[in-house]
């Protein structure tokens, strides 16, 4: 073996020892069942069972109706939003989008491109992205969190 060729093996085990455990993380989080990245030629792919309570329970933060008069969503839930992958493909942010910017319903947070056709990805509601959960190029699959929005922010 050439000493190229080991170097080029020591930086594959280096990159994997600190990809692998934050796809992991990835995977539980989202309770997703499978997570590749690619950068040129190599490819990584973790997988595990998925766990959609951790999703579920993640999504289901809105405290429920009261008989009475229940007041608006907006002045009970400031918990994140969740924008999801309206597809299985690769995810592209919309150009400018980042951390503390503010978006109004409908705006185009990006996109997802299966087989060359484009699925846009729209803000729900009013917010202020909180974080970029997905990377831009990644696989992702159909219901997966790819935005964090935090309620308020611009107005619909």
């Amino acid at each position: 073996m050439s000493d190229q060729t080991s170097d080029d093996l020591d930086e594959i085990a280096r990159a994997a020892e600190r990809l692998v455990p934050e796809l992991a993380e990835r995977l539980r989080r989202h309770g997703l069942g499978e997570i590749e990245v690619r950068r040129g030629d190599l490819r990584l792919r973790v997988a595990g069972s998925p766990d959609r309570t951790a999703a579920v329970a993640s999504a289901a933060t809105e405290p429920a109706p009261e008989a009475a008069a229940p007041l608006p969503r907006a002045a009970t839930d400031t918990s994140p939003i969740g924008v999801s992958s309206p597809a299985v493909g690769f995810f592209v942010y919309a150009d400018g989008l980042g951390p503390g910017l503010a978006v109004t319903k409908g705006d185009e947070l990006g996109h997802v491109e299966m087989l060359g056709v484009r699925h846009d990805v729209r803000a729900p509601r009013a917010g202020v992205v909180r974080s970029l959960v997905a990377e831009s190029g990644e696989a992702v699959e159909y219901g997966q969190v790819v935005v964090e929005l935090e309620p308020g922010g611009a107005t619909a």
